[in-house]
């Protein structure tokens, strides 16, 4: 684990009594203990995203499972369990022939869905953002239309070593098990392309996506996504009295996924003040500050602790909905600054992404967000200095937005008239300074931006009316 310490920090010789070791190792202990469970969670909650995402997790058990019931079934073919229909039994050369036309055009049909897929996939990444992707990864019913397709080429290979062409007759169970599975994947085929249609829809696509934000947004300031509440807020202490810190470095490039605040407090000594230097969405490279200690750990502990530190942050490839309530803005900023773009050319869909931008600020300005000062009942103070407060989200969600909307009427007019909806819903609540004032500079730099792309003057006056 990389770790830097302060100018001036001190060292302490290595020189501890074994009772003052035998201290410091159960202290050690119980920092592991209390963040253990939060840094498990954090982690199951990654494998678990991945995992949906993954276009093998769902078919590679389906096929396991058509192998094992493919020789349950031919044992009992050979046991004669009971009478089928006449119509249902077949020779052994028919069924042969059967299942040899069933595996090969099933294995044909998964590679057309493949096919689709990725055609789907690069067709959403060109129309309106590489972002809206994932939202074509998880979705289940593809998963388990190629689980289903390998499958049944699966059972139906495993069910040709099961005909004996001496035989009067073939598997009866067998095949009509192999009948059953095609009937199953030509109508998984029929609901996956209607689907596939539907899904292209723009409207679709930042449906989706303001659904995952809704869901974070209706879990602040605390919920079991986001974070749990880890203490009482309170005034940020004055850390430039503090001393020399100990700072605790990134391991890896890459995105912020999930932070666990309990973990991150937990894994400190007791009357602590630790510092996280990033949020939940930022971008973090090797070896800069993740978070800052004061005052400085033990010699002994600084290892562990750092150690402990580094792993409530999980660090990605890629931003995710996992916790990042800001990654749902980035998504339909994308779309619609897509829309706006020569290339496109498409204000409306730019008008509706507003709209949709608007249904997720007005509950996320409605809503408290977590205290970026809390301190807990044995001293240590968490401060989160980086997270984002209302007016960061504002700006973030409309800054790009205004700039590029500003030479289409209709486009201006559907912001400006979000901007004052969310202006009208911030007035007179507490805590909201920040958010009124950031509406209040996009409205002027939205007029602003509308009369310096040379708008005609009736134009011009409907944005500002």
């Amino acid at each position: 684990m990389s770790t830097r310490d302060g100018p001036d920090t001190p060292i302490r010789p290595g020189g501890d009594t074994p009772g003052h070791r035998h201290d410091h190792h159960e202290e050690a202990q119980q920092h592991e203990q209390s963040v253990a469970p939060h840094v498990r969670r954090l982690r199951w909650r990654a494998l678990r995203h991945r995992l949906r995402e993954s276009l093998l997790f769902l078919p590679v058990p389906m096929v396991i499972a058509s192998f094992l019931l493919a020789i349950a079934l031919a044992e009992l073919d050979r046991r004669e369990a009971g009478p089928l229909p006449k119509a249902l039994t077949f020779t052994p050369g028919v069924a042969t022939t059967l299942l040899t036309t069933i595996a090969g055009a099933t294995i044909t049909t998964a590679g057309v869905v493949f096919s689709l897929l990725l055609l789907s996939l690069q067709l959403a990444s060109g129309q309106f953002s590489p972002r809206v992707l994932r939202g074509f990864w998880r979705d289940r019913n593809g998963q388990v239309l190629i689980g289903l397709l390998l499958s049944t080429f699966a059972f139906c290979v495993i069910a040709l070593t099961e005909i004996d062409a001496s035989a009067r007759r073939s598997p009866r169970y067998t095949v009509l098990f192999a009948l059953l599975l095609t009937l199953a994947s030509v109508i998984g085929i029929v609901i996956f392309l209607d689907r596939l249609s539907r899904a292209q829809y723009v409207g679709r696509i930042m449906q989706r996506v303001v659904r995952e934000t809704l869901d974070l947004v209706a879990e602040l300031p605390y919920g079991p996504h986001i974070g749990m509440q880890v203490a009482k807020p309170v005034p940020p202490p004055d850390v430039s009295a503090l001393g020399p810190p100990f700072v605790v470095c990134a391991p890896a490039d890459g995105w912020v996924q999930q932070i666990s605040r309990r973990a991150v407090v937990g894994a400190v000594p007791d009357n602590s003040v630790v510092r996280l230097e990033t949020r939940v969405g930022a971008y973090l490279t090797r070896d800069t500050p993740l978070a800052t200690i004061w005052p400085v750990p033990p010699a002994e502990e600084q290892a562990h602790v750092a150690r402990l530190v580094a792993e409530a942050v999980i660090v990605g490839a890629e931003r995710s909905m996992q916790q990042d309530i800001d990654f749902g803005l980035r998504q339909l900023n994308d779309i619609a600054l897509r829309a706006l773009s020569p290339a496109v050319n498409d204000p409306t869909t730019a008008v509706e992404t507003i709209h949709r931008i608007g249904s997720v600020m007005r509950p996320l300005l409605l809503v408290d967000l977590p205290a970026q000062s809390v301190c807990d009942e044995v001293g240590r103070v968490l401060l989160t200095p980086e997270d984002l407060d209302h007016g960061e989200y504002v700006r973030d969600a409309f800054d790009q937005l205004r700039i590029y909307a500003a030479p289409h009427p209709q486009v201006q007019q559907a912001l400006v008239h979000t901007l004052r909806m969310l202006k009208s819903a911030c007035a007179g609540r507490p805590g909201r300074e920040r958010a009124l004032a950031e509406l209040d500079r996009q409205l002027a730099l939205a007029r602003a931006g509308s009369a310096k792309a040379g708008l005609l003057p009736e134009d011009l006056a409907l944005v500002e009316e």
